[in-house]
């Protein structure tokens, strides 16, 4: 597997993605990681390496900036960095779609064929891909934020599978079905798969903060990376 650090930019602001593939002389789909609030980290780069295991690129995007991060069981700080995306998705939806750009520019990459999956923030980022109308085959919220912001959507045509949590605190049932009617209304293929006593940040082993509602499920982790698999499958 060949992994690498890459640049690119949105406007004066530089970021840093982390690529993984196998290499061969053709191209392949490529899957963008949105990062968790802290910030484009080890588990990010894993989750790159592991859609390049499943034989495509991987691409772990920056949402922060080149060498900003936070750290794990920050609240306050990790907060403070994810805080004016959640507030303005305009400048989301700007910051992920240079990701999705720049990936598209990469050699490695089948262009017409990208995706993207987010973990807890990343898949709040996901999710304002697809609202922001982007060309992509479809997106993945990883125990994602599904409330949508105060800016107008364009044309989903992407995708969607949402796989969540049941006793979340960060995404209650009332918000879950919101969400359900948001696609529904606006004519989405949309999938969302709900683990019975699971919490937010299932897939995460670090995860063990039960008062904060963010704790490792080994098995709905494996379940949810069985879906992603047959998802991709389905739309590449």
């Amino acid at each position: 597997m060949i992994t690498k650090h890459i640049d690119y930019q949105d406007g004066n602001t530089a970021l840093e993605g982390y690529l993984a593939y196998n290499e061969t002389d053709a191209t392949k789909p490529a899957v963008l990681i949105a990062h968790d609030w802290s910030g484009r980290r080890e588990f990010a780069c894993r989750a790159a390496e592991r859609v390049a295991e499943m034989g495509y690129v991987g691409f772990a995007l920056d949402m922060y900036g080149k060498g900003i991060f936070g750290a794990d069981g920050d609240v306050e700080g990790n907060g403070a960095l994810m805080g004016p995306f959640a507030t303005d998705r305009v400048l989301l939806r700007r910051r992920i779609n240079a990701a999705l750009q720049a990936v598209r520019q990469l050699p490695q990459v089948d262009s017409s064929r990208v995706a993207a999956m987010g973990y807890c923030f990343g898949g709040m980022c996901t999710l304002e891909l697809a609202r922001s109308g982007a060309d992509v085959q479809g997106v993945i919220s990883i125990h994602g934020i599904f409330a949508p912001g105060a800016v107008a959507n364009e044309k989903i045509t992407a995708k969607v599978l949402c796989l969540h949590g049941h006793d979340d605190p960060m995404v209650p049932p009332e918000q879950v079905l919101a969400f359900e009617t948001e696609m529904n209304e606006a004519g989405v293929d949309w999938q969302v798969h709900v683990y019975g006593g699971t919490m937010h940040a299932f897939t995460n082993p670090v995860a063990n903060n039960p008062a904060f509602g963010t704790v490792y499920k080994e098995i709905a982790a494996n379940r949810a990376y069985q879906s992603i698999a047959n998802f991709l499958q389905e739309i590449f």
